[in-house]
C-alpha cells in the first residue's frame, strides 16, 4: 500500500506539471557514466587483533557502477528526472561475498557480487510555484552539489550500507526565497533499511552478507526527519546558516531490542572569505530519547582556516582544521555520543570509518561509517600540478575522547588510552578530457594506545577511471 501510494503520488504530480506546461517548449537531457574502480583494504577492519574471519579478511575488490539518465525541462522552472544505477562487485579476495541458501549453504561465499539495479534518482521539480517565491523538489533526490547543507556534516549519503553506490534520499523539499541574501528550505525525508517504495532488479540473495530478504541493506534502521535550513548572507564576506533538524531512527530490523531514538538536532554552518583566507566551521548540539526514557544528548562540530597563495608556483592551498565528535561518557546513564545522523560515509578520510565498525556493534550488527567519539587535528595542502591534475596532502591525528567501551566478542581490539592513531593522505585527480577522468588515493594509518599493543598498521587504496556521456 505504501510503495503504490508513493508511486501513485508521483505519477500524479507528474501529470499536472507536464499539464501545466503543455504548451512550452521542453528540452530533453540525458547521459551515462561507467565508473571502474579497484580497493584494497589492508587491516582495515580489525588492524588484526582479532581471529580472523570472512568479515575481518582484507579486501581487494573491483567496483563497476554503471548509471543511465534523463530528465525533461518543461520550462526554465518546472521539471522532472530519472537516474537508474547499477554496481557490480568482483572480489578477488580473500574476502568473499556471502551466499545466501540459493546457491548453497550460509557459509557459502562467492567472488562476483552483482548487487541491484535501482532507481538513484526520480524526483519532479517546480521553482517559483503559482508564482510565488517557492522551489518544490519532491522524489528521490540527492543532497549534493547545488542542493548541498553546508560541507556535509550531518547531511551527506541517505543510503551509507550501499558504499557510494548511491546517496539519495526520498524527501520533499519546499525552499522560501525570503530576499537575494536569505532563503529557508523545509525538507521531511523517509529513508528506509531497505527499499520498499521503488523496484530493484538483481539475482536474489534472499539473507546474506550486505543483503536481507532479497534487498541490498541500506541504512541501519529506517528514518524519518523534519529540517529547517536557513540560508543568510550577512555580509558581503560572511554566510550563516542555522539549522534545526528533529530525526526519528526506528528500532533495528534485526536488532529489535535497540529501542527507537527521536533526536533534536540545533546548530549552524558558517563561512568567512575575504580572499587569500577563508574561515568556517560547523557546531550542532543534539538532545533526545529513547523508548523506554534513556536519554540521547551529545554534541560535534569543527573549524578550519584556509589560505591560498595564488602567485606561487602550483598555486598551493594550506588548510588547517580541527573537529570534535562527543563520545559516551561510561559513568552516567545518557549516551553522550555523537549521532553523525545524514553522513555516515567517508568525510575526513575513508580509512577510519572502517576501524569503528567494531566500536557500534548492535546486538550483533555493526553500523559502518558511524563517527563518533573522536577529536582530530589536520593540516593539508592542495595543489595544481598541471591544469588537468590536481594533488592533495593530509596528516590527520586522531583521538578519542572516552575509551573504547566495545564488549567482547570485539574487546581484544580495544586498550585504554585515547590516542587512535596517525593517518598520512594522500589524492591525485586528473582530467582527461571533458569525458573522462581518474584518481589515485592512499591513506596510511598507524594506531595508537586507543588499541591493543598488537593493532598493525592498516592502509586503504583505491583507484578510479570514469567515463560520462
Amino acid at each position: 500500500m505504501k510503495k503504490g501510494l508513493v508511486v501513485a503520488v508521483m505519477v500524479l504530480l507528474c501529470c499536472v506539471v507536464f499539464m501545466s506546461t503543455a504548451y512550452a517548449e521542453t528540452v530533453f537531457k540525458y547521459g551515462a557514466a561507467e565508473r571502474i574502480r579497484q580497493e584494497v583494504w589492508d587491516n582495515a577492519i580489525d588492524l588484526k587483533t582479532l581471529p580472523p574471519t570472512n568479515t575481518d579478511y582484507d579486501r581487494n575488490f573491483f567496483r563497476f557502477k554503471t548509471s543511465i539518465w534523463g530528465g525533461a525541462d518543461f520550462n526554465k522552472d518546472t521539471g522532472v528526472f530519472l537516474k537508474l544505477t547499477s554496481e557490480i562487485y568482483y572480489n578477488l579476495g580473500p574476502y568473499n561475498q556471502p551466499s545466501g541458501p540459493q546457491n548453497g549453504p550460509v557459509n557459502h561465499y562467492v567472488n562476483l557480487d552483482e548487487n541491484e539495479a535501482v532507481f538513484d534518482n526520480l524526483y519532479i521539480k517546480a521553482n517559483n510555484l503559482f508564482g510565488l517565491p517557492v522551489d518544490l523538489k519532491i522524489g528521490r533526490q540527492d543532497f549534493w552539489g547545488p542542493d548541498k547543507y553546508g560541507e556535509g556534516f550531518l547531511f551527506r549519503d541517505g543510503t551509507p550500507n550501499d558504499g557510494s553506490r548511491t546517496y539519495y534520499f526520498n524527501a520533499a523539499r519546499a525552499r522560501l526565497h525570503i530576499d537575494d541574501n536569505n532563503s529557508v528550505d523545509f525538507v521531511y525525508i523517509v529513508d528506509q533499511f531497505e527499499d520498499t517504495f521503488l523496484p530493484t532488479w538483481r539475482t536474489a540473495v534472499p539473507n546474506a552478507g550486505t543483503y536481507y530478504e532479497n534487498k541490498k541493506i541500506l541504512n541501519a534502521t529506517d528514518n524519518r526527519a523534519f529540517m529547517v535550513y536557513g540560508r543568510d548572507k550577512i555580509t558581503e564576506n560572511l554566510t550563516v546558516e542555522p539549522y534545526y533538524i528533529w530525526k526519528r531512527e526506528k528500532e533495528h530490523p534485526l536488532a529489535p531490542a535497540t529501542p527507537q531514538l527521536d533526536l533534536n538536532n540545533f546548530g549552524a554552518h558558517a563561512v568567512y572569505k575575504s580572499d587569500p583566507w577563508a574561515l568556517g566551521g560547523e557546531f550542532v548540539y543534539q538532545f533526545g530519547e529513547y523508548n523506554g526514557g534513556r536519554d540521547r544528548t551529545g554534541y560535534g562540530g569543527y573549524a578550519y582556516a584556509t589560505r591560498k597563495f595564488a602567485d606561487l608556483p602550483l598555486s598551493p592551498v594550506f588548510e588547517l582544521r580541527y573537529v570534535y565528535l562527543s563520545g559516551d561518557k561510561p559513568d552516567t546513564d545518557k549516551d553522550e555520543n555523537f549521532d553523525p545522523l545524514f553522513s555516515r560515509a567517508p568525510y575526513w578520510n575513508e580509512l577510519l570509518i572502517y576501524t569503528q565498525i567494531y566500536e557500534t556493534i548492535t546486538e550483533g550488527y555493526a553500523i559502518p561509517g558511524y563517527w563518533t567519539n573522536s577529536q582530530m587535528f589536520m593540516a593539508k595542502v592542495s595543489m595544481d600540478v598541471t591544469p588537468e591534475t590536481k594533488l592533495a596532502l593530509s596528516y590527520q591525528y586522531w583521538l578519542a575522547n572516552e575509551k573504547a567501551q566495545t564488549l567482547t566478542p570485539f574487546k581484544a581490539m580495544f586498550a585504554n588510552g585515547h590516542e587512535r592513531g596517525h593517518l598520512p593522505t594522500i589524492f591525485i585527480t586528473h582530467k582527461f578530457s571533458k569525458a573522462i577522468d581518474a584518481f589515485f588515493q592512499y591513506e596510511y594509518f598507524i594506531p595508537g594506545n586507543f588499541y591493543n599493543d598488537s593493532a598493525k598498521n592498516a592502509q586503504f587504496l583505491r583507484w578510479q577511471l570514469q567515463f560520462k556521456i
